[in-house]
């Protein structure tokens, strides 16, 4: 009995030594890895890859370097620009409001490309003023131009008809309609619905032609404050910048190719590309090709000092995390520290969704602008 009960003890552990076995060996060869879909392989891809130009300085040499060396690469990755064409401006349409005239004018941007834009004039000017290049977001410009306000409403404070609020306030906007949008669109996309949006178009075509779709829409801009430039109501030493969602992406690299544009307000786009444009389905035209090998957005908006940037994010705002954005308005005090301007870089980071935001912008404007 003593003899059997040791055998069959001695089974009992060969038994569970060889589940043991079984279970650290894992599954059978034959069967299918569990790390098979694109979401894992593009966190591996994008852990392994951090930015290889981020924002370290600890003195003002050592950002004037890095400076110099991460907007090289910026400039790389916005793409080449179009031919440089004599400056022709074409007076199409004029309508007067209460506080200014809007007029209807195309830009030659390119020897093929007339850049329609809205240009608001406020009246009884006595005085050269600041001049907003504003820019719309996806929805297109309509919005923008507050055309369905009654003049005398009161404006809700979260509200996209920023060009005409500026207008109303003093300042000169001049309003393109982004490349690709409204009246300049190609084929149409295929999420566009009802408004004529062709982002995949400009996408596509740009990038076969080793441009970007954020380096075309910024020329046209530039060549916008080519225009603003010759007016004598504009104050060419005070032009400003102001962007919603897709016009706040192109506020992250106006500012770099041109250093005419003096100070800068973004909105719905001040996140991280690791968690906004990587992690989730936004527009292909926000995606500037290879540009997270270098930096992050708090890098991109780094480049803009010692300039007045304000960043407007709505707190709800599920396509701009605003826990990114915290992070990354972090950076910017040390860089706009280190700079000996802290009071330069300044948030909106309101109780709301994907808007605009008035709370802050007219106090930024005249903090760094002038009344």
């Amino acid at each position: 009995m003593h003899r059997n009960k040791n055998l069959g003890l001695m089974i009992l552990l060969g038994l569970t030594v060889n589940l043991l076995s079984i279970t650290q060996a894992g599954p059978p060869d034959d069967a299918p890895p569990t790390d098979n879909g694109v979401a894992t392989s593009f966190r591996g891809l994008a852990d392994s890859t951090p930015p290889s130009l981020a924002w370290k300085a600890g003195t003002v040499e050592e950002h004037k370097a890095w400076h110099t060396a991460f907007r090289a690469k910026m400039l790389k990755v916005l793409g080449r620009m179009p031919g440089r064409v004599p400056l022709k401006v074409k007076w199409t349409e004029t309508q007067r409001f209460d506080k200014f005239t809007r007029h209807k004018i195309y830009i030659q941007t390119e020897k093929t490309y007339w850049c329609p834009v809205y240009y608001l004039v406020p009246h009884e000017l006595k005085r050269r003023v600041p001049a907003i290049v504003c820019l719309h977001g996806h929805d297109g410009v309509v919005p923008y131009l507050g055309e369905g306000r009654k003049s005398g409403a009161k404006r809700p404070l979260l509200s996209r008809d920023f060009p005409r609020f500026f207008a109303e306030h003093g300042y000169v906007t001049a309003v393109p309609i982004v490349r690709g949008w409204n009246e300049t669109a190609g084929y149409q996309d295929p999420q566009g619905g009802s408004l004529k949006r062709s982002c995949q178009n400009v996408t596509m075509n740009s990038v076969l032609l080793g441009m970007s779709p954020a380096g075309l829409r910024c020329w046209d801009a530039m060549r916008v404050i080519d225009f603003l430039e010759t007016r004598d109501e504009v104050d060419t030493k005070r032009i400003g910048l102001a962007g919603l969602s897709g016009g706040g992406t192109l506020s992250l690299y106006l500012p770099i190719l041109d250093e005419r544009v003096k100070l800068v307000m973004m909105a719905g786009i001040f996140s991280s590309y690791r968690n906004s444009f990587y992690a989730m389905n936004h527009c292909i035209c926000n995606c500037l090709p290879g540009v997270m090998q270098y930096g992050e957005m708090s890098d991109v908006v780094s480049l803009h000092a010692p300039r007045p940037v304000l960043l407007i994010n709505g707190r709800r705002d599920k396509s701009a995390p605003i826990a990114d954005a915290r992070q990354g308005l972090e950076k910017l005090k040390r860089v706009y520290t280190l700079l000996g301007v802290p009071g330069r870089i300044e948030a909106d980071f309101f109780d709301g969704p994907h808007e605009w935001s008035n709370a802050k912008t007219l106090g930024f404007l005249s903090k760094h602008f002038g009344k």
